[in-house]
């Protein structure tokens, strides 16, 4: 009967939120799902804005997966994503150095792991030939470690690297080109269990586990309005422009959340929502803040959980200029750049016909991200005449930046003891999101992953904390 349906609750509408909310609602609960902003997505969402050449759709920042994102790309399949964010069929990433003016790519073959690399490791022009052969020594001893190890997450992947032989040109073109990406921070300041997960995970693990999916749609039809639809369908009962302002435990058990509407959202009087179970899939600072006292060991530990910011540069020309759909950087503050020409609507436009949209993503930028537009400007767009030599001759429509201070949690060393697994002490309350323990670093995948952890053990009424452990 519906009366005896377990009532769950779910606050944070990002991809963490999100997955619970369906995970939960597939166990037979009835589910609500409570989000401050006027949308789903978290901070993988698309906004519009009236730009230069008229109303574009943007993407906050530019997000890819791996082939071996088996939990994001069920989500996909899950809310009938997945056709719009398709896997290269190879791994192929182009590098380009402006300084040498040479062109490489990273690829790989369909020989097993870890034979996979070698081909496309031979022929990489970035690296002398002596690094070659340093750099297949230290991935062949990367497989060997164990990012559960908790020695590891106290020492920096720099550290490793330099004591496995590796070059400062080596980690600058070939491990901080993809760590950084990944990470959103250098060898220096990540984690070496982290670092580990990522290059054991995407390169060493299968032979296609470092293909590319990239979306053709923007971000918001994705995490926004495919999301919503299945939720829908799902029976959840959604709740945007919901600020939950409190949590406390009900007399007899279970759990009262105060929620409040935003202003300029229409009115909604101030109310409690109840429920038997409750996850929180929010950032870890409101963690924090909702959380009743004792409910982690050592609860104020989440508030040493740094943020990390990435800037996005975003520039329009009148004519294209780059003819494939992404490439990285070495040797220039360009670290990748994506061309979004059909995501964002631009050819639709009249102004902007024949014109070219590229989306430059910076990570690990450090004081960058409070620099004013002016002062990127002047910064990139020479870079990206030196990269690409045709943005000489093209006539530039529009210049903008994106800048998310919070992008993800700093992947620090010391930080895997900081994130707390999905269960807390305190009975049918539990923890989501890309910054908790899945042994990811903060990625989509992370998120998706610490949802489905969460709404299993919310099902399974757990109520005691546990080491998390990494879905299966």
């Amino acid at each position: 009967m519906t009366g005896d349906r377990r009532r769950a609750l779910v606050v944070g509408g990002g991809l963490a939120g999100t997955t619970a909310a369906l995970a939960l609602a597939a166990r037979g609960q009835r589910v609500t799902l409570v989000e401050t902003r006027p949308r789903l997505g978290g901070l993988a969402f698309s906004f519009r804005r009236e730009s230069a050449v008229g109303e574009l759709t943007v993407d906050n920042g530019q997000h890819v997966y791996l082939r071996c994102c088996t939990a994001y790309r069920g989500l996909l399949e899950r809310i009938g994503g997945d056709r719009l964010a398709p896997v290269q069929r190879r791994l192929d990433v182009p590098v380009l150095d402006p300084e040498r003016r040479r062109l490489g790519r990273i690829t790989r073959s369909a020989l097993p792991v870890p034979f996979h690399l070698a081909g496309g490791l031979a022929r990489y022009p970035h690296l002398g030939l002596a690094e070659r052969a340093l750099v297949s020594r230290a991935a062949l001893a990367l497989r060997r470690l164990d990012p559960a190890d908790p020695a590891l997450d106290d020492r920096s992947f720099a550290d490793w690297l330099r004591a496995h032989g590796q070059s400062p040109r080596a980690i600058d073109a070939l491990w901080d080109l993809v760590g950084v990406a990944t990470l959103n921070a250098r060898a220096e300041d990540v984690s070496l269990a982290l670092a580990a997960k990522v290059f054991r995970t995407g390169l060493l693990s299968a032979a296609g586990a470092a293909d590319i999916g990239l979306p053709r749609v923007p971000l918001g039809t994705l995490h926004d309005e495919l999301a919503r639809a299945a939720l829908d369908r799902a029976g959840v009962r959604v709740l945007l422009a919901t600020r939950a302002r409190s949590l406390r435990a009900a007399p007899g058990g279970g759990w009262r959340l105060g929620v409040s509407s935003r202003p300029g959202q229409g009115h909604r009087p101030d109310q409690e929502l109840a429920a038997d179970a409750v996850v929180l899939a929010v950032p870890q600072q409101a963690a924090h803040r909702l959380l009743p006292a004792g409910a982690l060991p050592d609860q104020d530990r989440l508030l040493a959980i740094e943020n990390a910011p990435i800037l996005n540069v975003h520039v329009i020309y009148d004519r294209p200029v780059l003819h494939r759909p992404f490439f990285a950087a070495v040797n220039s503050p360009v670290q990748w750049v994506f061309d979004r020409t059909a995501p964002s609507g631009l050819a639709a436009l009249p102004g902007a016909r024949g014109g070219q949209y590229l989306a430059l993503s910076q990570s690990a930028v450090g004081e960058e991200i409070q620099q004013p537009a002016e002062v990127l400007r002047k910064r990139y767009l020479p870079e990206l005449v030196r990269l690409l030599p045709r943005a000489a001759e093209a006539r530039l429509l529009d210049f903008f930046v994106t800048r998310e201070r919070t992008a993800t949690f700093a992947p620090s060393p010391g930080v895997g003891r900081l994130r707390p697994g999905p269960v807390t002490g305190a009975p049918g309350l539990y923890l989501a999101g890309a910054w908790t323990a899945t042994g990811w670093p903060a990625t989509m995948e992370s998120a998706v992953r610490s949802g489905l952890t969460a709404a299993r053990a919310a099902a399974q009424g757990a109520s005691t904390p546990q080491p998390a452990k990494e879905p299966v």
